[in-house]
């Protein structure tokens, strides 16, 4: 048994894991070595941020619901107000989502916006307020993804709780009768 057939088991979604994690190391690994390489600001700013924002939105899109059953968006209503709307898979079924592909989404979101906090301090102490451009941008996209899928398991751990409070109800109630009345 080869070693890619091990990790693939042991994440229910290899596939979504990869595309997870590949944007993210994509759009730091891009802004980190482009200062090596590339001496156009506009060409790194370009490239970054879009990497950056694909990541956002396979995050969002895909990898959110896919890895942790979970989803959110912001809508406006009609008086200006900025409200959040959450989507989360049925108690059963985000009781059952596999653990190391949750373990991988929630440690990758935290640590990339970790790592784009430490890029904008080296460009803080560089004075490069341009690249210091680059880094808010990215860290915003990803603070916004930390922002929306932790209310957003707030409110499905809330769902868990309410089903699975149901369940032992109404499998406790169910045995109650049954013992009653001796079936």
């Amino acid at each position: 048994m080869d070693q890619t057939q091990v990790v693939g088991e042991n994440y229910a979604n290899p596939k979504t894991c990869f595309f997870h994690v590949l944007f993210k190391a994509g759009a730091l690994a891009f802004y980190i070595l482009s200062a090596l390489f590339v001496n156009n600001f506009v060409i790194i700013f370009v490239i970054t941020v879009l990497l950056a924002a694909l990541d956002f939105w396979v995050v969002k899109n895909v990898s959110g619901r896919i890895l942790v059953g979970l989803r959110w968006w912001n809508e406006i209503d009609d008086e200006g107000n900025s409200v959040w709307k959450f989507e989360c898979l049925d108690g059963e079924s985000l009781a059952r989502m596999n653990k190391k592909d949750s373990w991988l989404f929630w440690w990758t979101l935290y640590l990339t916006a970790a790592a784009w906090i430490i890029l904008g301090i080296f460009s803080l102490i560089r004075l490069h307020a341009d690249y210091l451009l680059v880094v808010g941008v990215c860290l915003s996209l990803s603070i916004a993804n930390i922002v929306g899928f932790t209310k957003c398991n707030k409110d499905a751990k809330k769902n868990v709780a309410d089903w699975t409070r149901t369940t032992l109800l109404s499998s406790g109630v169910r045995s109650t009768i049954q013992s009653a009345f001796g079936v």
